[in-house]
């Protein structure tokens, strides 16, 4: 009742799933990935063991052909299954049941898998692959994204659409597991979740420039840092939140003035910025200065 698309980006080292179906929260049930491993979608009739088990073999040596294989030997549903597979060496694996209800079938490709099952047509697969393969965009992400809108345009869901996900991971596994995730992104319920999923994907990926331009800033590269921030920032509809913390960090660094024109324009969004700003000193986030407070705040 799903379409989706596994995938190794040979770019970004990245591995990642996407997915969209008529089925409240869908990004509960389908989408596994993990840095280091391999990722994994499960629909259909779906079982969610197939992620966390077809994870857990392929973390202990086995090729995605070799999990997949291993889960179904011992499934007695496994025609009822439709189950894609990629592991960090971008060895890529699939079934689809006898028994999925039509239309219903996957097309493999250089280290991914797209895959459905209760489609309008048997095209969508091969469109999604087209739309995966062509696409323009240099992030991964949003290539993953072009999978599902062309899915979509191929006819979609008999049943219609009401939520989407996307998870992509680092291919190689560092010390701290919480680092690793790149992008996790849920649309549970919407009448677009497509649509609305990209348009979380760029508020992510804007937070993502937000904290690199907090970073420069730390490191004294301020011009570096503010170079280029009005598109990255425009697209999380007008979110005061990183507006401010990025004056804050001028504040810190000792550029008043840029600080004053990043964070007065946050101060009229709403009572609660000024007096989060007054609090940063006391858990030493901030100069134990009343002088600075003063000129950021409008108080001279």
């Amino acid at each position: 009742m799903t379409y989706s698309i596994v995938a190794l980006d040979p770019e970004s080292g990245d591995l990642g799933v996407a997915v969209q179906s008529h089925y409240f929260a869908v990004g509960a049930r389908v989408p596994w990935v993990e840095s280091g491993v391999g990722a994994v979608a499960t629909q259909a009739y779906v079982q969610p063991s197939y992620g966390s088990f077809g994870l857990a073999l392929m973390r202990r040596g086995m090729k995605a052909h070799q999990a997949l294989r291993a889960l179904l030997a011992a499934d007695d549903q496994r025609e009822r299954r439709q189950v894609a597979m990629v592991d960090a060496w971008g060895e890529v694996a699939t079934h689809t049941g006898l028994r999925c209800i039509r239309e219903a079938g996957s097309r493999a490709g250089d280290g991914y898998s797209v895959q459905a099952n209760m489609m309008w047509s048997d095209t969508v697969w091969d469109a999604m692959a087209q739309g995966y393969e062509s696409s323009s965009h240099s992030h991964f992400a949003h290539r993953l994204l072009d999978a599902l809108d062309a899915a979509e345009l191929a006819g979609g869901d008999v049943r219609g659409k009401q939520s989407a996900a996307m998870v992509t991971r680092r291919t190689y596994a560092s010390d701290n597991p919480a680092s690793d995730s790149t992008i996790e992104l849920r649309v549970d319920d919407h009448s677009e979740p497509l649509l609305e999923l990209r348009r979380l994907l760029k508020m992510r990926l804007a937070i993502g420039h937000a904290n690199k331009v907090m970073d420069l800033i730390r490191q004294g590269r301020v011009e570096d840092a503010l170079a280029g921030t009005d598109g990255a920032l425009s697209a999380m509809d007008k979110n005061p939140e990183f507006h401010f913390r990025i004056g804050v960090e001028l504040a810190i660094a000792g550029h008043i003035e840029k600080a004053i024109e990043w964070i007065r324009p946050v101060l009229g969004a709403g009572e609660g910025w000024a007096e989060m700003l007054r609090r940063l000193p006391a858990a030493e986030l901030f100069p134990d200065d009343p002088l600075l407070l003063g000129r950021l705040l409008g108080e001279e």
